[in-house]
Parts: structure tokens; sequence; C-alpha cells
């Protein structure tokens, strides 16, 4: 009885949404559609998206990850990732007579674009985010003499600029929200008149995840959050959760990677994703769990999700083309 009585108190609090977002669903379908459309090998430039399964799969179909983008065969196609790129990278592909698809997550294209914008203004621009993240060197990139990176609340008081009247901040897309906004609180310390974007910089995906997971986090002795060490946004939900009130949270990749000495003393798990980590994941730690006695499973929904972008519109004109081929040739 008291076996029976463990066990039934054992539970999984699951969190909704996780997992695939919008920009990480586009990015990995347009490589998969460039293999069929094209064939092997398509070359990409960085991970596509920052998962380790993600890009072994699309390897396994042909994809050829590479670092730089002279690592790429003259005249063959490259794709560039989700984290978008910067404007010298376009002109290298030009240069090597790459056919390039850009798979850049929109939500980041528009970080881009408010850089470019801010910069014709001859605004200093205050870029929030991870020294070193692809993101960031691509959307510093877009206006490097007016852009200065500040990595956390920290780095307000280094920052310095050209005229205080004229400074604007933007950040990574995959930040924590609420680390983001103490940095901005640190800045606005500073520089009374910073000026913010016309919209919130972080992702949709990213924030509804955070908001999740705090959620389940209240509840937990442990999360279990899926997504690989690369990941900035896997990487923000364990530190979230923990500071939600969960006893421990630990990042895997694979279920393999989870540990039994976790689970001493716990009797209630939250479970959850980073933006570009596969359902079948998840799945593999949720039956790695069944089996040490946490069977029942409790969805918890903080938000729906319908956001769908469209395809790079390099892959788009290429497949309408092909689709009218086999139309005429039916005719």
């Amino acid at each position: 009885m008291d076996r029976m009585t463990t066990e039934a108190s054992r539970r999984v609090l699951l969190a909704a949404p996780r997992g695939y977002c919008a920009g990480v669903d586009r990015a990995v379908i347009t490589v998969e559609k460039a293999l069929e459309q094209y064939g092997a090998p398509v070359y990409v430039r960085k991970q596509i998206v920052h998962n380790k399964y993600v890009v072994q799969t699309l390897e396994k179909k042909g994809a050829v990850f590479v670092d730089e983008t002279e690592e790429v065969p003259e005249n063959a196609i490259v794709i560039f990732s989700a984290h978008g790129v910067a404007p010298v990278v376009h002109e290298e592909a030009a240069e090597r007579s790459l056919a390039s698809i850009d798979a850049t997550c929109p939500l980041v294209t528009k970080v881009h674009k408010e850089a470019v914008r801010y910069s014709n203004d001859d605004y200093d621009i205050l870029l929030i985010g991870h020294e070193g993240h692809e993101e960031v060197v691509g959307t510093m990139g877009e206006a490097p003499e007016r852009m200065h990176l500040v990595d956390g609340p920290e780095d307000a008081a280094k920052v310095k600029v050209r005229d205080e009247s004229k400074v604007v901040w933007l950040s990574q897309t995959t930040l924590s929200v609420d680390e983001t906004m103490e940095t901005v609180d640190a800045l606005k310390n500073r520089f009374p008149n910073l000026l913010s974007p016309p919209s919130d910089d972080i992702c949709y995906a990213t924030q509804n995840r955070q908001v999740a997971v705090k959620q389940i986090a209240a509840e937990a002795d442990l999360v279990i959050v899926v997504g690989s060490r690369n990941s900035s946004n896997s990487i923000r939900l364990v530190e979230v959760a923990l500071q939600a009130g969960a006893g421990a949270s630990y990042l895997v990749d694979f279920a393999a990677e989870c540990e039994d000495a976790w689970l001493e003393g716990v009797r209630t798990v939250g479970v959850t994703s980073g933006a570009s980590v596969p359902e079948v994941l998840v799945d593999g730690v949720l039956e790695w769990l069944a089996a040490r006695g946490f069977a029942d499973v409790e969805i918890h929904r903080s938000a729906e999700e319908s956001i769908q972008f469209s395809l790079p519109k390099e892959l788009r004109r290429d497949l309408r083309a092909e689709a009218a081929e086999r139309a005429s040739a039916k005719g």
C-alpha cells in the first residue's frame, strides 16, 4: 500500500507551449525542401537551428553543415541559418557564385531592419545579447559602427555613446524576458532618453515558453528542459525554472542523459523543451520518467500558438516553377 501510494503521488507537469516555434519549423522545412528540389548535397552555413538531433537528422538526408561561406564549393547551394547573417555574408556568397537561400527567422529579420533604420537615423544602438551568439553577430553586422553590445545589466555602466539624446535599445530574440528588462532598466538609468523598439524584440515563442515553465516550476521539485547546450532559449528555460522556484533544473539533449539520482526525493517533475526541439525528444524523456514511476502526465497550457511563416522566397519561386513545369508536362 505504501509503495502504491508513493507511486500514485508521482506526477509530471508538461509545459505547453514547448518545442518547435514557427521560425525553427520554417528553417528545418527549408533544408528538407531544398534537398528534395535540388538533391544532395545542400550546404548550410552554421547549424540551421541549435539542436544536435535536428542537425544529425538533416546530415543523414544529405545536408552539409559548414562554419564559413568559403567552405562551400563555388556555384553550389547554401542555406543561411535561422539565426541570421550579416550583410557581408551575403556578399561573400555572391562572390563565390553561390545560390543562397535565406532561412533567417522573420522575427530576427525584423531586428535587422530595425538596426538598419536606426543606424540610418544616426542613433547609437544598444544591442542586448550574448557575445558570440550567431544571432548577435548577424545583427551587429547590419550597423557595426553604430552598434554596442550590452551583455547583461553590469555592461550598462560601460557603454559610451556619441549623443545621449539619440540612443535606442534592441535585443537578441531568445533572451530571458526578465533579465532583458533588468538590463533595459539599468540602461535607462544611464540614458533617460533611451528609445525602445516599436515592438518587443524577444520572440513570442521564447516568451511563451518562459511563461509556461514558470507556471510548472512553482510546483516542481525538478524541471527537465530538453534542448542543446548551444541553444540560448533552452538555457534560459533552465534559468527561469530555477528562478521560479524549481528545486532543481537540468538541460538534456536526449533521455539517455537523464540521471536516476535526480529523482531522489522527487514527487513532481516539470518537463519542457526549447524552441528548436522536435517532440520526439520530449517523448523520450516522458518514457524515461514513466519507467521510473512518473507515468501521470498533466499538461499545463499557458498559451495557444498558431503563427506560421512562409518558406524563403527563393525556394517558393523555384517550387512554383517546378509545379508549373509538371502542369505543362501533363497538358
